[in-house]
């Protein structure tokens, strides 16, 4: 997904729920930062994201958005309406987002998480192909192991936290 089409999906959900907020919490949430992300980075056909003060009308952007809608027949990708609980994020993460805003937003505001905190949720998710895209993100240097490590550190559950600096290792062999 282009950064441009992702600006579309956030004007199109403005449009279906009336909201002016997202939280863009799935891979596509690189483009705020990083508008040109390499390809590999840009390969997801959706973007996962919620309405930042009422998540419930999630369901009414995927109805809308969703897979196999109209509008994904139309435009070729599409919007998954998610849930806040969707994603494992770390401590503090919405203080680190990073907004998205400009005349292609036609008003709406995507906060994309910021990289290190995506790329954590991905190594908690730890499918293949999440690990492939924190793999991407370490081989662009768009993050840090030395960060990536300090958020895994806060991490309560100790399990867990053995758990993401094995993951990480895994992504920085890869």
């Amino acid at each position: 997904m282009k950064r441009s089409e992702l600006e579309h999906i956030l004007r199109a959900s403005k449009g279906v729920t009336g909201e002016t907020e997202f939280i863009v919490i799935g891979s596509q949430a690189i483009l705020g930062l990083f508008p040109d992300a390499p390809r590999i980075l840009q390969k997801s056909l959706e973007a996962d994201f919620y309405p930042r003060f009422r998540p419930e009308l999630a369901d009414e952007i995927e109805g809308s958005l969703g897979r196999y809608s109209q509008f994904d027949q139309t435009f070729g990708y599409h919007a998954d309406g998610v849930s806040p609980t969707t994603a494992t994020l770390p401590k503090g993460c919405e203080e680190g987002l990073i907004q998205l805003a400009n005349e292609n937003t036609g008003g709406a505001i995507g906060w994309c998480l910021e990289p290190h905190d995506l790329a954590f949720s991905k190594l908690v998710a730890r499918r293949e192909k999440d690990l492939a895209f924190v793999a991407s993100l370490l081989r662009f240097k768009m993050v840090r192991v030395s960060r990536l490590r300090r958020l895994i550190e806060e991490e309560d559950d100790a399990v867990q936290r053995e758990s993401l600096i094995r993951t990480l290792a895994i992504c920085g062999r890869w």
